[in-house]
């Protein structure tokens, strides 16, 4: 969804409500940026975890479009289980990265080559994301602040990918680490340093520290097809990787769970923020303010002259 700051400036006037500090300092036709994977579903959940005290570092991911000049990322949210009985206070470092798709940010030297990229850990590495990530905020480095809620005390998903379920090829196919029972929780996150990202695929990956061991956050299901996945774009499907496995990705569905045909998935999360063509609109304003700063000088000079 986009709606001009012009727009949002009607409406919230008319509902008499006031718009973030952020969206009044942006040029009148900067949009706000929203994206979302729809209804949360049952059909999978995979961890996904910074490496910490007696745990390895997991990632999953999964994809969505920026079509701006520039959008400014400025919160997010997602949606997941953790075991019963936990709370905030067993949270620790929460963390997300942002990744674009292979082969940006990746060593294509030390895979085959086109059109299949395979290489000797995966089955392939087309529209997974890139070895590296482009950019990251975590609560660790002070650029990230969160919260979470819980959604229902008890919420059951049917499938799986929990710590020790991923594998390098031709033991990628597990069919998963089968069902799952705990807490769905939402976690909201603010970026006090926003993502600013141009126009491309991206792969939005969080990641959750539960201090408790043997315990894990399993990032949840949403919508697949997406409907709501912008016109023209491919909507790619979940993949995951842990510390063992890395730089290379495995697809949850196609390679993990298998089948024939297999199953594939999306991740339930959200982003907002701000739309605008920044590049062009900076120095414009910055004009603006030169030309009112000249023009208050010769005002105060006329007025010296005839005193």
């Amino acid at each position: 969804m986009k709606l001009s700051i012009k727009s949002a400036l009607l409406v919230s006037a008319a509902f008499g409500f006031s718009l973030p500090t952020v969206f009044l300092v942006l040029p009148a036709n900067a949009e706000i940026f929203s994206f979302n994977t729809g209804v949360v579903t049952n059909f999978m959940a995979a961890a996904t975890q910074p490496e910490s005290a007696g745990k390895f570092e997991i990632e999953s991911a999964d994809d969505f479009v920026t079509t701006g000049t520039q959008t400014s990322i400025t919160s997010a949210t997602f949606t997941g289980l953790l075991p019963s009985g936990l709370t905030a206070a067993d949270i620790g470092a929460v963390t997300v990265e942002i990744y674009r798709v292979f082969p940006k940010d990746s060593d294509v030297g030390r895979t085959s080559g086109p059109p299949t990229f395979s290489t000797s850990a995966v089955p392939t590495r087309v529209n997974s994301p890139s070895d590296v990530a482009l950019a990251s905020r975590s609560t660790t480095t002070g650029d990230l602040g969160f919260s979470m809620s819980v959604l229902s005390p008890t919420f059951t998903v049917l499938n799986s990918v929990q710590p020790g379920g991923i594998h390098p090829k031709p033991g990628q196919t597990t069919g998963g680490d089968g069902a799952f029972t705990g807490q769905e929780v939402k976690f909201n996150v603010t970026f006090t340093t926003p993502f600013n990202l141009s126009a491309d695929h991206y792969f939005f990956v969080p990641q959750v520290e539960v201090t408790t061991l043997g315990s894990e956050f399993l990032w949840l299901s949403g919508t697949r097809p997406n409907p709501l996945f912008p016109t023209g774009f491919a909507d790619l499907q979940s993949w995951t990787r842990d510390h063992f496995l890395d730089p290379d990705w495995l697809r949850i569905g196609t390679d993990i769970v298998g089948g024939s045909p297999a199953p594939t998935f999306n991740a339930a999360f959200t982003l907002a923020g701000v739309e605008s063509p920044l590049p062009a609109a900076l120095p414009l304003f910055a004009t603006g303010l030169a030309g009112l700063g000249l023009l208050r000088w010769r005002r105060k000079k006329k007025t010296a002259a005839s005193a």
